[in-house]
C-alpha cells in the first residue's frame, strides 16, 4: 500500500466495464479521484471529451503529467479540500476511490449536480450504501444515499484485481442523483443534521435522544431506535420537529 493508502487497480477488464457502466461519450467531462498509475485515466481519455484527475500523491501526479493524453488534466491536491466548483464543470465521476476517503468524498459529492457516478468502493462500504432499516449496515450513509440518489451495486470485484492486494473485496457502485427527494422534506439541512444526531446514538430510543431539546408531546416513534425507522419516517419526524 502507498503512503496515502491507495490500492491500484491492475485489471483492465474491470476498468473497461466501469467506463461501459458510466456510458462515457465524447460529450462527457469526467472527474476521476486517485488516478494512481493511470490505468483507468488512459482508458477514459479514449472515450470522453475531457478528464479532470485529482491525485494527492505528488510523485504519482508528476509521473502521470509527463505521460498522459492531451485531454487529461492532472491536479495534485487533496480532493477533500478542493472546492468542486474550482475544478471546472464535470458531469460524470468515474473512480477507483482510495478506500479511506469513501465516506467524506461521497457525502461531498452528493451536494454537487453530477449526472452519473460509477465508483469502486470496499464491499462493506457499498453494503452500507444500500442498507435498509433493521439491518446492521443501515446507517446515516444509507439514509443520505437513499434521499439523494438512485444507488445500486453493479458487480463485485475481487481483491486480486488490485495491487497491493487489499484485505477485502470491492464493488462497482452506480449513483444517479434524484431530481426530487423520494418524500417531502421541509428543511433539508435540518433533516441531515437530525439524521446525524440520531445515528450517533443509534442504540438509544428516539425519546432519549430528543429529550431536553424538544417538547416530546405527540411526537411519533419515541419508543423506536433510529435503526428501526425508514428514511420516510425520519423525514416525518423531521418535519414535525422543524415546525416546532
Amino acid at each position: 500500500m502507498t503512503r496515502f493508502g491507495q490500492n491500484f487497480l491492475v485489471d483492465t477488464n474491470v476498468a473497461n466495464r466501469e467506463i461501459d457502466y458510466a456510458e462515457i461519450n465524447k460529450d462527457d467531462i469526467v472527474l476521476e479521484i486517485g488516478p494512481g498509475k493511470g490505468i483507468l485515466t488512459r482508458l477514459l481519455a479514449q472515450h470522453a471529451k475531457k478528464i479532470i484527475a485529482v491525485e494527492i500523491d505528488s510523485k504519482l501526479a508528476d509521473k502521470l503529467s509527463n505521460d498522459i493524453p492531451d485531454n487529461v488534466t492532472i491536479i495534485n491536491d487533496d480532493i477533500l479540500k478542493v472546492d468542486f466548483n474550482n475544478l471546472g464543470f464535470f458531469n460524470k465521476v468515474v473512480s477507483n476511490l482510495p478506500f479511506q476517503i469513501s465516506s467524506p468524498f461521497t457525502f461531498k459529492l452528493l451536494d454537487y449536480p453530477f449526472s452519473k457516478a460509477v465508483l469502486i468502493y470496499q464491499k462493506d462500504f457499498a453494503d452500507r450504501m444500500i442498507a435498509v432499516p433493521n439491518t446492521k449496515d443501515y446507517s446515516r450513509l444509507s439514509v443520505g444515499i437513499y434521499v439523494k440518489t438512485y444507488c445500486r451495486i453493479l458487480e463485485n470485484v475481487s481483491r486480486d484485481c488490485f495491487y497491493p492486494v487489499p484485505k477485502v473485496d470491492s464493488c462497482i457502485v452506480e449513483l444517479i442523483p434524484r431530481k426530487i427527494p423520494p418524500f417531502q422534506i421541509s428543511d433539508e439541512a435540518f433533516f441531515f443534521r437530525l439524521v446525524k444526531d440520531l445515528f450517533v446514538h443509534r442504540r438509544k430510543k428516539i425519546k432519549g435522544i430528543l429529550r431536553g431539546k424538544y417538547n416530546l408531546t405527540d411526537l411519533p416513534y419515541l419508543d423506536n431506535r433510529v435503526e428501526e425507522l425508514t428514511p420516510e419516517q425520519i423525514g416525518e419526524l423531521c418535519n414535525i420537529l422543524n415546525r416546532l
